[in-house]
């Protein structure tokens, strides 16, 4: 199901406008196009809604009827008929209520799928959404709390499609139908006092619904930060253990649920209020409609039956009505939990294709950045004027000191941002010009930062090219040195690596995303400090395999180990912002300047480390691990 960019995204505000005005802007959705078979099971649905309402109107004659056959006023009657009547109308009676119930049932079972479709629908409507925004907004989220308001929203939207669909308008008929009989059979002062008794129950049920909806938002707020920090907190299970913060965790959360908890305990006790109300209002009028009603039976104008039928009626009536109310709270509440979701459809994403963007055609491919600035704040620049060239098939590195915006780079190459002067451009199309699609399909990255799917391993590389064949899948881990690795595991490509990769150690997760960028074979390739969290010696073994894969390749390597970048066709050293120096290796040592000073500082501490390493070595050549340092 293709998502369109350009859909008009319903809005949703439980405080403004009304129910069907909202119900409006969702008809897309529970009248699809292109789905003739769905608009059919509407129809169909509607047809089998009308013919219950139809049996629910029938059914009190019926009962009237069994009534005035039994009250022995006409002896003669009842000799000459005996029981033929009475039976006949109960089992009209019994028959009425089973069509009822069954044609409820089918509306039901036929509208079904027409509302899980639109659940579908806007569900993944939403899911393509959060892809398309910016990763400024997914920096700031909270998992957690994004899932709890995306599967509440779901959850109302489906309250919503259904209850407005099938109950509302339906019910409206039911009682105008209600309506004529009252009048031809009982006269308009019966009908007064029935439309004075719905007006106030609706009135009291509508006021008192909107007034809950500012304690289910209060609700509905606590239960994602609660959730929010629940899924936090498990996220981080490690670091919680590592400073041994388990109570205060569970005090975070626990005041959280406690704030949920005064919103659940207000809700409940409004709608204790809100029932009470609705009762006493409608036994109010039941309880005037029946003290007329034995009036006209004491002076002869109405039967026994009319009685009945007046109040068979009434709990008729009541049954919509007291729906009705459930369905307008329902419909708040819905239109409450779907609002967030709602809010979230309704931002725009910050990196969005031209209308005319075309797909990036590479031949080189060359980079060039232009005069390249960039804020995330105006009152922060990161970059300022950075010039330089990435030709087809070579290296370029960029190193500097933290917060000199090399990681920036990177970003700005797969357009998360977009630059805020200058311009970039491969093979000379600038990157604004072209579509999101083309651009990242043609780029593979490396990141410091490897995190995993919670699948298996063979998954995890076959993402970088979904459908690969089993034997490039092999191939590509070969390639990253770590198919000999997978191969020894008891379950091979099918082990399961956990949440976020986290049961591989990070040489491993850092292999299997080589192995997945290998497999995407992409033209231009950005390591981005693809080895700094590794130690020494694993960050030797997988260099190698980043050579095998920076081979011929258009690559930009941003690195904190200097060691990783001494064979780069190019190093360009950033500070504050701007290209400080620039050169391969040799150039910059001669320098002097801030290169040579953080290579000077790193070698002295990687000589320093392989020193202790060897100092904890048994005469043997293995390492005594925990043993202390040799004075």
């Amino acid at each position: 199901m293709a998502n369109n960019p350009n859909e008009k995204k319903p809005s949703v505000n439980a405080d403004e406008g009304s129910v069907f005005s909202t119900v409006r802007n969702l008809w897309p959705y529970m009248w699809p196009d292109g789905r003739p078979d769905l608009k059919l099971q509407v129809v169909l649905a509607i047809g089998a809604l009308l013919l219950s309402k139809v049996a629910t109107t029938l059914v009190p004659f019926a009962y009237k009827g069994i009534i005035d056959s039994l009250d022995g006023t006409d002896a003669d009657s009842q000799l000459i008929m005996g029981l033929a009547v009475p039976i006949v109308l109960v089992v009209a009676y019994v028959l009425g209520n089973v069509f009822d119930a069954g044609f409820q049932q089918l509306r039901d079972v036929l509208f079904a799928g027409v509302g899980q479709h639109a659940v579908r629908k806007l569900a993944l409507q939403t899911f393509h959404h959060m892809h398309r925004l910016s990763l400024r907004f997914h920096l700031a989220r909270r998992t957690g709390g994004l899932s709890r308001v995306i599967e509440r929203g779901v959850k109302g939207i489906e309250t919503v499609v259904r209850f407005a669909m099938l109950n509302i308008a339906p019910t409206i008929v039911e009682f105008i139908v209600v309506a004529i009989i009252f009048v031809w059979l009982f006269g308009v002062s019966y009908l007064g006092v029935l439309v004075v008794m719905i007006w106030a129950y609706l009135y009291f049920t509508i006021k008192a619904s909107n007034w809950r909806i500012s304690i289910r938002r209060d609700m509905n707020n606590s239960d994602t930060d609660a959730n929010g920090k629940a899924i936090d907190s498990l996220l981080n299970y490690e670091t919680v253990k590592y400073f041994a913060n388990e109570k205060m965790e569970a005090e975070r959360y626990d005041d959280a649920m406690a704030s949920y908890e005064r919103s659940a305990i207000r809700i409940w006790t409004s709608l204790g209020w809100l029932n009470f109300g609705q009762a006493v209002i409608f036994y109010g009028g039941f309880l005037i409609i029946s003290i007329m009603s034995i009036n006209g039976v004491m002076a002869g104008r109405l039967t026994l039956g009319d009685f009945v039928l007046l109040n068979t009626f009434l709990m008729q009536i009541y049954r919509p009505l007291n729906f009705i109310g459930f369905v307008y709270r329902e419909l708040r509440q819905g239109l409450t939990d779907i609002e967030e979701m709602f809010k979230l459809l309704d931002r725009d994403p910050e990196i969005v294709d031209k209308p005319d963007a075309a797909p990036l055609k590479v031949t080189g491919p060359v980079i060039r950045f232009e005069d390249v600035s960039f804020h995330y704040d105006p009152d922060r620049p990161i970059l300022k004027g950075v010039s330089f060239e990435v030709p087809a098939g070579k290296t370029v590195a960029i190193v500097g000191p933290t917060g000199a915006g090399k990681s920036t780079i990177s970003r700005l190459l797969y357009r998360f941002y977009d630059v805020t002067g200058g311009r970039i451009t491969i093979d000379g199309q600038d990157l604004r010009d072209v579509t999101q699609e083309s651009l990242r399909s043609t780029i593979g990255m490396v990141p410091q930062d490897t995190v995993l799917f919670n699948d298996t391993i063979g998954y995890n590389i076959e993402y970088g090219r979904p459908g690969a064949s089993e034997a490039d899948i092999h191939a590509a881990a070969r390639m990253a040195q770590v198919g000999p690795f997978i191969e020894s595991l008891p379950k091979g490509y099918e082990t399961p690596v956990g949440e976020r990769g986290l049961k591989l150690s990070g040489g491993e997760k850092q292999r299997v995303a080589i192995a997945r960028t290998i497999l995407k074979a992409p033209s231009i390739l950005i390591l981005d400090e693809a080895t700094s969290a590794l130690d020494t010696k694993t960050e030797r073994d997988i260099q190698a395999a980043l050579d095998e894969v920076s081979r011929n390749r258009t690559s930009v390597v941003i690195a904190h180990r200097l060691s990783t970048v001494i064979n780069a066709d190019e190093i360009l050293v950033l500070r504050e912002g701007r290209v400080a120096e620039r050169g391969n290796h040799a150039d910059l040592l001669a320098q002097n300047g801030l290169y040579a000073q953080m290579w000077s500082r790193q070698r002295e501490a990687t000589e320093a480390e392989e020193a202790l390493a060897r100092t904890r070595e048994d005469p043997d050549g293995f390492v005594k691990r925990g043993a202390p340092a040799a004075e």
